[in-house]
């Protein structure tokens, strides 16, 4: 299928971990989190679909190995972008270069790539810099809900993560 979305990146703090349940320890690495409600039953979509699955997000490794074992979906996904595994945080394009590079995605598929995450400045503008389809999950309010200009605009936004699988019919409709 031509039309076919080739890869789903996400974020990881606020996208699909509710942040405020994070159990941490003295290094500030996450030992337990809670899902937000549909975090989980969306990757388990996703792949069920065929999608392949990053995740790009600053902070520490081994937060989100702990947490995505606790809830049994680390294993859904294909690749990682740490940012303090990578050497820079998003919006840095290295970080989703290093994901798609590590999905075989050539820059000329961006297009045909999507980003999911919470924060306008970080996962919305690196995604737009790249030519991704960049989706905002717009509901935990602890983050600008403005756009500080048009490269933090999002092209699609959400309320809750199953949300993403309509938007993802819809753009493998319009292709």
């Amino acid at each position: 299928m031509a039309n076919r979305i080739l890869a789903v990146c996400l974020d990881f703090g606020d996208t699909l971990v509710d942040e405020t349940s994070e159990i941490k320890d003295e290094t500030e690495t996450a030992l337990r989190a809670d899902l937000i409600p549909g975090a989980g039953e969306l990757l388990r979509e996703l792949k069920q679909r065929g999608y392949k699955l990053a995740l790009v997000a600053d902070g520490r490794p081994g937060t989100y190995s702990n947490v995505l074992r606790q809830h049994a979906v680390h294993q859904l996904f294909d690749t990682f972008a740490i940012s303090e595994e990578v050497g820079v945080e998003k919006p840095d394009a290295r970080m989703f270069v290093a994901a798609l590079d590590a999905l075989g995605i050539d820059r000329e598929h961006y297009d045909r790539t999507v980003m999911l995450g919470n924060r306008l400045e970080r996962d919305v503008r690196g995604a737009n810099d790249l030519g991704m389809v960049s989706v905002w999950i717009d509901r935990s309010g602890r983050y600008s809900a403005e756009p500080a200009d048009e490269s933090e605009v999002p092209d699609f936004t959400i309320h809750a993560p199953l949300e993403l699988t309509d938007v993802l019919e819809k753009l493998e409709r319009v292709r």
